[in-house]
């Protein structure tokens, strides 16, 4: 696959970037490498990026909606919940899935699609 013409890297200001890499680790699964106490860069098995300290925007003020994709959304709801996040949308049906949005503790809102029933 090529990387040309294709999104390479995604960073996320965070109020907190030691949380944010906390609850993504917990959650998610994802691995981190930290650069000082102001930013952390991700990798997600797919794609990398980073938190770098600063106030988050959200989606309802007009910010792009990162969405992840479970198989199942109930337990990542309860996951999401369990480390610390805020679920802001419940789950929701739409054509061709469900999701459930939330803001993580360093205050990103972000979104969890399944194909799948919510249960």
């Amino acid at each position: 696959m090529t990387r040309e013409r294709r999104l390479d890297y995604v960073e996320f200001a965070s109020s907190d970037p030691a949380a944010s890499r906390a609850f993504f680790e917990t959650v998610f699964g994802w691995s981190f490498v930290d650069y000082g106490s102001d930013y952390t860069a991700f990798d997600d098995g797919r794609l990398q990026g980073g938190f770098f300290r600063g106030q988050p925007q959200r989606a309802s003020e007009g910010s792009p909606l990162l969405v992840l994709y479970a198989d199942q959304l109930a337990p990542m709801e309860a996951a999401v919940r369990a480390a610390g996040g805020q679920i802001v949308r419940t789950v929701f049906s739409f054509p061709g899935g469900s999701r459930f949005q939330f803001i993580e503790p360093g205050g990103n809102e972000l979104a969890v699609w399944s194909e799948r029933d919510p249960a």
